[in-house]
């Protein structure tokens, strides 16, 4: 068969048998695997509710025109991107990763789990956990494991404190990837939240920016530090969070191209599903006549990286399939198969045995 026939990953497998590189191989093999259960979070619910009237066609430029392929979608994408991030506004971020001090560590369950502590912005500091495999032979994949709405933060996804199906930081870890969890700006340090403060002293120092500016500001120093750490792949990063984690990940899969593998867990896909209206979060912009943008563009900009979105009828559910199924449209334009998927647990604002298995296969398979 001619070459110019094969798809990219198909190629990537002849040539790789070819030259019997182990490196290629390995390569090859990430990309050919597919999660068994693909199709099934590809497919509509039993009762898949209506199409949602909040939601623009996305393959309908400004002009009113049909988008029928790839590189008309891509122009409308940049479109798009340009739109949000006027509206978020995010503060500067220097390319190069902060300098980080390592403030206490210890070797158990596996892994090097390290509290380290560095700016994101001048005179601003932030607390992460930096959980490392132990005994790794070659780089890993890197992983940012945002934490929920609770007041032990990071100890959450670091597996030292709260409820253990959360514990994504250190789960990762033992099977074999790097994570990093900043705590989110709204925490000074270890304390009780303080949304409402937190979030007014960052507006007056940026006003016209977003909370979730911040938010993804900061998630994205995070992963800089992952990319550049000698024992992370930086071709193999992602991000997983649950709640106030799983916006924070809808946001970074989808303006920080990075981002191959993602899960966002009951974080309310839809602007009207939980509080981003909030001023830490999106602020009262998005509730006032004409916004006229929802969140299915934001997982169209994902595409055609790998997200799943997981729900279980509290903040996120079967209202959220639309969102999904618009957003499948554009990942079908890729040469990629759509690896875009709704899970739906049913057990409320949770993370179940079920739930937990899908993720961490999800991302061990797409990265």
């Amino acid at each position: 068969m001619n070459a110019q026939h094969l798809s990219r990953r198909r190629f990537l497998l002849s040539t790789a048998a070819f030259c019997g590189s182990p490196l290629l191989v390995q390569a090859a093999e990430r990309g050919s695997r597919e999660v068994a259960w693909l199709d099934e979070v590809q497919s509509p619910p039993a009762e898949a509710p209506g199409s949602d009237p909040r939601l623009r066609p996305l393959l309908i430029d400004e002009s009113g025109k049909k988008i029928v392929n790839r590189r008309q979608w891509e122009e409308r994408r940049r479109q798009l991107r340009r739109w949000w991030i006027d509206f978020l506004r995010p503060p500067p971020r220097n390319e190069s990763p902060p300098e980080f001090r390592v403030l206490e560590e210890d070797r158990d369950e596996g892994v090097l789990r390290q509290k380290i502590a560095y700016e994101t912005a001048p005179g601003i500091e932030v607390e992460a956990y930096l959980i490392k495999p132990l005994n790794l032979s070659r780089p890993a994949p890197g992983v940012a494991a945002l934490h929920s709405t609770v007041d032990h933060t990071i100890r959450q996804p670091a597996g030292l404190e709260g409820a253990p199906e959360k514990a994504f930081g250190l789960k990762l870890a033992q099977r074999g990837v790097v994570t990093i969890s900043p705590r989110n700006f709204l925490w000074p340090r270890e304390s009780k939240i303080q949304a409402h403060q937190r979030a007014e002293a960052y507006l007056r120092r940026r006003p016209g920016s977003k909370g979730m500016a911040k938010m993804l500001h900061d998630s994205q120093v995070a992963l800089e530090i992952l990319a550049n750490l000698p024992d992370v792949d930086p071709q193999r990063l992602g991000a997983v969070g649950h709640s106030l984690g799983a916006k924070e990940v809808l946001y970074l899969a989808a303006f920080d191209e990075r981002v191959k593998a993602a899960v966002s867990s009951e974080g309310g896909v839809g602007t009207t599903f939980s509080n981003w209206h909030d001023p830490w979060y999106l602020g009262d912009a998005i509730q006032k006549p004409g916004f006229g943008h929802e969140h299915h563009e934001l997982l169209a900009l994902a595409a055609p990286r790998a997200f799943l979105l997981v729900g279980g009828e509290s903040a996120d559910g079967d209202r959220g399939w639309p969102y999904v199924n618009a957003a499948l449209e554009i990942y079908r334009l890729y040469e990629e198969p759509p690896r875009l998927g709704f899970y739906n647990h049913h057990k409320g604002h949770a993370v179940p045995p079920e739930a937990e298995e899908r993720i961490y296969e999800w991302m061990t398979t797409y990265l």
